[in-house]
């Protein structure tokens, strides 16, 4: 099982040009895609309908789109009010039906400067060939490390009540003749989980020891109910992002793939590709088998 993050630049590669097809071209032939930076009605990408697009390109997933970024980009013609929402956001595509979902607007702070906005995890479950899986689509602050700190704090107690929530639905239709569940059972709402997005941290930040249990005095800590790093555990080394600081290039992993350690003996291999240009990250591939 093939799974990709990918933070797709709303379209614009490393090149500056905007193509959307490009980005799909990359896409094409994995089993679970988690991606970041998709957008409705921007002038900078044609005013595109981006999910309806890569739903087009790729006729052959399933999809859901979760954006957190959203604002008026109504218009009137005559008197009537052509409703349009203007939104940036996270996807879900998967080989698999995507049986529920659920968009976690993750926690913010109002910032003078630079410019903030809100940031979204998009939750996905999955029956996959390995069972039912919880994978989510993050997608963590770009401004700074105590905000993205309180993302991951309020991601880890979401995680940590998943037996006690339990799915979007659950129990019985007291009112059957209403068929509030469309005659759908509860569904599986599972422990086992992949946290896939750009998460604007490197490797051994404060963030990346948040997320793993992990810290300077115990690096290979491994928490019952936390998460490992994939790349890391596989002993690979790679980068998902360059960047000129100081005048320098800097190569930096800000794309993870996060799995539950109940799924650890199904991690294989987890890989990049320098070669793509399709946009300013680098996809990142995982496979569990």
């Amino acid at each position: 099982m093939k799974l990709l993050s990918y933070n797709i630049q709303y379209g614009f590669g490393a090149d500056g040009v905007y193509d959307l097809a490009r980005a799909a071209r990359v896409i094409d032939g994995t089993d679970i895609i988690a991606l970041q930076e998709v957008e409705r009605n921007w002038a900078r990408s044609n005013h595109d309908d981006q999910p309806a697009l890569l739903e087009r390109l790729l006729p052959q997933y399933y999809t859901a789109y979760g954006p957190a970024f959203d604002m008026d980009a109504s218009h009137h013609d005559g008197s009537r009010v052509i409703n349009r929402r203007r939104q940036f956001g996270t996807m879900i595509l998967s080989r698999w039906p995507i049986v529920w979902t659920r968009l976690h607007l993750l926690p913010m702070r109002r910032m003078i400067t630079p410019l903030n906005t809100q940031n979204p995890a998009l939750e996905a479950m999955i029956v996959t060939p390995l069972g039912p899986i919880r994978v989510l689509s993050i997608h963590l602050a770009h401004v700074g490390v105590q905000e993205r700190l309180e993302q991951i704090d309020h991601l880890l107690a979401l995680h940590a009540r998943t037996a006690l929530t339990g799915p979007p639905w659950s129990g019985a239709d007291d009112e059957p003749a209403r068929n509030w569940t469309e005659s759908q059972s509860e569904p599986p709402c599972p422990e086992s989980a992949i946290w896939l997005g750009d998460f604007n941290s490197e490797p051994g930040s404060a963030e990346h020891a948040r997320i793993t249990g992990q810290t300077p005095y115990h690096p290979g800590a491994r928490y019952a109910q936390g998460f490992t790093d994939a790349v890391a555990h596989l002993g690979i080394r790679l980068h998902t992002h360059e960047k000129i600081i100081a005048g320098a290039k800097r190569l930096r992993q800000l794309d993870h793939g996060f799995v539950s350690n109940d799924l650890l003996p199904h991690l294989r291999h987890a890989a990049t590709d320098p070669t793509q240009i399709a946009s300013d990250h680098l996809p990142l591939w995982l496979e569990l088998a």
